[in-house]
This record gives C-alpha cells, sequence and structure tokens, in this order.
C-alpha cells in the first residue's frame, strides 16, 4: 500500500516474540508487551525504554517470568538473578 508521498507503507507489521523468536500473530491475544524504562541514579525516568514481546505460547507454558529475568539480565537492567541451569 502506498501514502500520498507515493512512500510503500504496511499496514500491519507483526512483532516477533522476544523469548523464542516466533511471530505473534494478530489472533494472539494472549500475547503481551512490557515496556522497562531506563532510570538514571536518582530513580527518575530518562526517557528510553527497552520493549519486550511475549507470545501466548510462552505464557502458556508459564516460562513468561524466567523469560523476562533472562531478557533483562542479559541487557543488564537484573544482576544475579538468571542463570542457565539444565
Amino acid at each position: 500500500m502506498e501514502n500520498d508521498k507515493g512512500d510503500i507503507v504496511d499496514l500491519y507489521i507483526p512483532r516477533k516474540c522476544s523469548a523464542t523468536g516466533r511471530l505473534i500473530t494478530a489472533k494472539d491475544h494472549s500475547s503481551v508487551q512490557i515496556n522497562i524504562g531506563d532510570v538514571d541514579a536518582s530513580g527518575r525516568l530518562t526517557g528510553s525504554s527497552k520493549a519486550y514481546a511475549l507470545s501466548g505460547f510462552v505464557r502458556g507454558l508459564g516460562e513468561a517470568d524466567d523469560s523476562i529475568n533472562r531478557l533483562a539480565t542479559q541487557d543488564g537492567y537484573l544482576k544475579n538473578v538468571w542463570n542457565y541451569s539444565q
């Protein structure tokens, strides 16, 4: 589809699950997106944030909390919370 300027734009851009990499379809009504804001030393928001999208598949398995901990640890938001154990 094209806009008035002639640029090609999409009406719908699907999200990908941050934990598994699966596409989150429009019919996945149990998916969530969580935004975690960056704060400065005094605890005030800096205006930037990181978004994590979780599919209904991950939430249905009960792995959402572990996935958020893993992703937040990788991005430096958490320390010593998640470690890999099999």
